[in-house]
């Protein structure tokens, strides 16, 4: 298993991450063999949005006596009222909530508390200038939860909460499918049977989102990595072709800032199926060849950093040249920091000889030596 820096918080996750949803859906003794396979491949990061009661004891048990072996992100906001999960602001249910999940995972501190589920601006602004936001400071000053997070599926809320300079981690939902999206405040959108035929490649709000994290060293852990199962399947997968666990984590995982994904196991044969990134090959990992040749995709003349144009002749990670460049124009002048990252790599744009074999290999057509010549201008 590799490990990854999850942003600024110093914590070092697996890139590999469970996700505990459908565990709602076993027996206490099915979650404790899902949780310990996930431990022999050495997944140490699960999410627990969940208030249904049983599956938060059934979770808890599984880890008992392990419990600094977990970092748990763990939701505040997400509660059970008269047998059905309510998300909710209202802060007496809120509390009571999070104490009970304190209580059924057997521990008395959440490594990353996540503000639940904000979608909407005006909510987001609501939270940070309320009660709300108040009551995950006191925790975390009292080292209840070491560090302070925040869901949504929606960049623009994503990017508000990333310039905050007080969320450290975002679980953002991430895909192929849903990247070719554009901001929404309706969780509904993600799901469409139709998608923009105008959109090119990733939405720019949510590749902006992407870059602004990994500006600000703010981690996203992802959720939706499989699009719900839909990408399986070509007749449900909106590019017309299936992908596999692999192809799906491969992409989310070479999106800027993304430490981990949280992959929703009912069963340790699922664990297995997404454990297998980590001895993949290339052409297993190989998604952009898929969406290349898919019958429906908007990504021609766009950089994935999918990585197909290595090796170069010069040594220039070219992926690694075009997420600094991306990341660069985000601002009106270069920063310092991102200057002295491009200047850091073994070989950079300037090194380019314009052999265009890299262009060879690119599944989506990127002029790669030209962008070359205006990448090593711009940071001249």
């Amino acid at each position: 298993m590799r490990y990854r820096q999850l942003g600024k918080t110093g914590l070092m996750v697996s890139e590999i991450g469970l996700g505990g949803e459908w565990l709602e859906q076993q027996n206490a003794s099915d979650v404790k063999k899902v949780v310990d396979r996930c431990k022999e491949y050495g997944i140490n990061i699960l999410d627990c949005w969940m208030s249904e009661p049983n599956v938060r004891t059934n979770i808890g048990a599984a880890i008992a006596g392990q419990r600094k072996e977990w970092i748990i992100q763990g939701h505040i906001g997400s509660t059970w009222q008269n047998g059905q999960y309510v998300r909710t602001r209202e802060m007496d249910k809120v509390k009571e909530a999070f104490e009970d999940l304190l209580s059924r995972m057997q521990t008395d501190y959440i490594d990353l508390g996540m503000i639940h589920f904000v979608d909407q601006e005006s909510e987001f602004n609501q939270i940070m200038n309320g009660e709300f936001i108040e009551y995950v400071r006191e925790l975390k000053q009292k080292g209840i939860i070491r560090h302070i997070g925040l869901s949504t599926h929606n960049p623009h809320v994503g990017k508000l909460a990333a310039l905050s300079g007080e969320i450290e981690v975002i679980l953002f939902s991430l895909n192929p499918a849903f990247d070719m999206l554009p901001g929404s405040e309706d969780i509904n959108d993600l799901f469409k049977d139709h998608y923009n035929d105008e959109l090119r490649g990733i939405a720019p709000e949510r590749n902006e989102l992407y870059m602004i994290c990994e500006r600000e060293n703010v981690a996203i852990t992802v959720m939706k990595g499989y699009a719900g199962g839909r990408l399986f399947n070509a007749d449900h997968s909106p590019f017309g072709v299936a992908l596999t666990p692999v192809q799906c984590l491969h992409y989310a995982l070479t999106r800027p800032a993304v430490a981990s994904v949280m992959v929703g196991c009912r069963t340790p044969q699922e664990v297995d199926a997404a454990a297998a990134y980590e001895d993949a090959t290339d052409e297993q990992k190989d998604y952009a060849t898929v969406l290349a040749n898919a019958p429906y995709h908007s990504y021609y003349g766009k950089c994935t950093y999918c990585g197909h144009c290595a090796p170069c002749p010069s040594y220039i990670d070219i992926a690694a040249v075009m997420k600094l460049y991306d990341l660069a124009m985000l601002q009106e002048t270069i920063p310092a920091t991102i200057k002295a990252h491009y200047s850091s790599l073994p070989a950079n744009a300037s090194d380019c000889i314009g052999c265009a074999a890299c262009e060879e290999r690119c599944p989506f057509g990127v002029s790669i030596a030209d962008q070359m010549q205006i990448i090593a201008k711009a940071f001249e």
